[in-house]
């Protein structure tokens, strides 16, 4: 393997910001992009009225309600490293979403709003990256408000997520009192100024070897921050890049997003803590057998994994791209790939990164990297993509809905813009789309209220469909999958009403209540209830 190649890989980074709602995520990501280099300014993330958004949150929805629904991805570089950031929805409606980005990562950024400590939908999503065994930073926020006592904080996160904490900055003071950080490392103090537009050379330096000029300037403040870093040095886990690789451990940053306070520091961990590129699983089907087979980044062969599918980015293209992590090899522009799942030649109107909706052609990709393929159809969420070599990656979840809605349109003339609609969004996972096999209207399903209300909108403004959404029967669904195709027909006969076919054309049983399965299963032996579609697909290669 020629040395450049294994140079590019290395110098990799791919790692997503994950937090609660309002802890400040959206408003990290826009001064990491800052800092960077990336941006010039960075957009306030705002209400209604603003002017100016989070250069993250592309779409409408998204601007008018201050918040993000849809994963974006930018890429940016730093110190001669490669960053690939994937912002996250913090929302719980679209934490399917966000799911699948941390299949795309190598490493998490994990933020904390420092009043309200460990929230819900921080566990939920801590609990992926310990599935995963992905790396956390951990960067507590809003320093500067009136907050709670960064000990509770470190005490609760490792009894909440089940990790040790090892603290590399410390604050001093919070609220109005709230006089900076100091670095553990270096036993220097920064000292905070308010202001968003500082950069990280605005920022005062003091060594704690001139602790009478500090204690002069902060008094007990400054005290009272020593003696309880003292005590968090003690009662926390010495820094280990072993454990911390191995997701045991978590170092912990202070800071203020918002002021550009603590973001640096941040920055560099992402830089020198975080891992480059790793080898992934992938299925062959041999002998209708699956075996796994281990795909390593500095493999010469071209793979990567569709983890996202997003259209109408560009409202005035009506175009659709296939976000695709780069798992082994080097793209080029040009080269012949195929899609595994079809066995078709994938031949994309144009290659991309991005910088939020600012994208640029792509003349190399490596692993780590995230790439958009503009198609026109035929790529799906959790497709492979291969310069040739036969082999499928696992592990993108698709989780059965919990709630159901049916589709009905004020227009019928509306109704091939509808089925264009609802077949595009259901392909990039922003909803579940069903259609009963037995005709009728169309059904979504999802997994929050607000994934229904987002589809409505966007159905209204990127496809011009006015639809109603009402109340259904079914409260859940199943892929359904069999060994012998006689005995999955024996059961679409026994009960043809419950059958649908989801956006990936594959079959599901739709359930009134949670009883359904059970009493299909006693019925039915030997078909099989999937309660993750990836899992279907893989007994559908098998048996095929």
């Amino acid at each position: 393997m020629p040395a450049p190649f294994l140079a590019e890989t290395r110098r990799r980074r791919t790692f997503a910001i994950i937090s609660h709602p309002d802890a400040g995520k959206t408003t990290l990501t826009e001064k990491l992009l800052l800092f960077s280099g990336a941006i010039q300014i960075a957009g306030a993330v705002k209400g209604r009225k603003a002017s100016r958004h989070a250069t993250s949150d592309w779409m409408e929805i998204e601007k008018q309600r201050g918040i993000s629904v849809a994963s974006s991805v930018m890429q940016m570089s730093y110190r001669k490293h490669v960053i690939n950031l994937l912002d996250t929805p913090g929302h719980k409606d679209f934490s399917e979403d966000t799911y699948r980005v941390l299949t795309a990562v190598d490493s998490a950024l994990m933020v904390i709003d420092a009043a309200n400590g460990v929230e819900t939908q921080t566990r939920r999503l801590i609990e992926v990256c310990r599935q995963r065994d992905t790396p956390i930073i951990t960067f507590v926020n809003k320093m500067d408000r009136e907050v709670r006592d960064p000990l509770d904080i470190l005490d609760e996160v490792e009894r909440e997520l089940g990790m040790p904490c090892c603290p590399m900055t410390w604050p001093v003071g919070q609220g109005r009192q709230f006089g900076g950080i100091i670095d553990l490392r270096t036993r220097t103090m920064t000292v905070f100024q308010p202001g968003s537009e500082k950069r990280p050379e605005d920022f005062e330096v003091i060594s704690l070897s001139e602790a009478d000029k500090l204690r002069a300037r902060f008094g007990q403040t400054f005290d009272d921050a020593l003696e309880s870093m003292e005590l968090a040095v003690g009662a926390s886990a010495a820094w280990s890049h072993e454990e911390f690789l191995a997701a045991k451990l978590t170092p912990v940053f202070f800071g203020s997003g918002v002021n550009n306070f603590g973001v640096k520091e941040v920055l560099d961990a992402v830089v020198d803590m975080s891992p480059p590129p790793g080898p992934r699983t992938s299925t062959l089907v041999v002998n209708k057998q699956p075996v796994e087979k281990t795909v390593h980044p500095e493999d010469e062969g071209f793979a990567g994994v569709v983890f996202k599918v997003q259209a109408n980015m560009d409202a005035n293209h009506r175009d659709r791209i296939a976000f695709v992590r780069v798992a082994s090899g080097k793209y080029t522009p040009g080269m012949k790939m195929r899609v595994q799942r079809t066995g078709k030649e994938l031949r994309p109107t144009s290659v991309v990164t991005f910088m939020s909706q600012r994208r640029e052609a792509v003349e190399e990709a490596y692993a780590g990297d995230i790439i958009g393929f503009t198609t026109h159809g035929g790529v799906q969420l959790g497709d492979t993509i291969t310069d040739g070599a036969q082999l499928q990656f696992t592990g993108l979840p698709f989780f059965a809905p919990e709630m159901f809605m049916t589709v009905v349109l004020k227009n019928p003339l509306r109704t091939k813009q509808l089925q264009q609609g609802l077949m595009q969004l259901g392909e990039e996972g922003a909803i579940q789309v069903f259609k009963p096999e037995a005709g009728g209207n169309m059904l979504l399903g999802a997994v929050g209220q607000l994934q229904f209300e987002v589809v409505q909108h966007r159905l209204n403004t990127e496809y011009d469909c006015d639809i109603r959404l009402e109340g259904c029967q079914y409260t859940g669904a199943r892929w359904i999958t069999a060994d012998a195709q006689q005995e999955l027909r024996e059961f679409e006969n026994a009960y043809p009403l419950r059958m649908a076919r989801d956006a990936a054309d594959t079959l599901a049983y739709l359930c009134t209540s949670p009883y359904d399965v059970r009493l299909a299963q006693e019925r039915f032996p030997k078909i099989h209830f999937h309660p993750l579609r990836e899992h279907a697909g893989l007994a559908l290669q098998a048996a095929a």
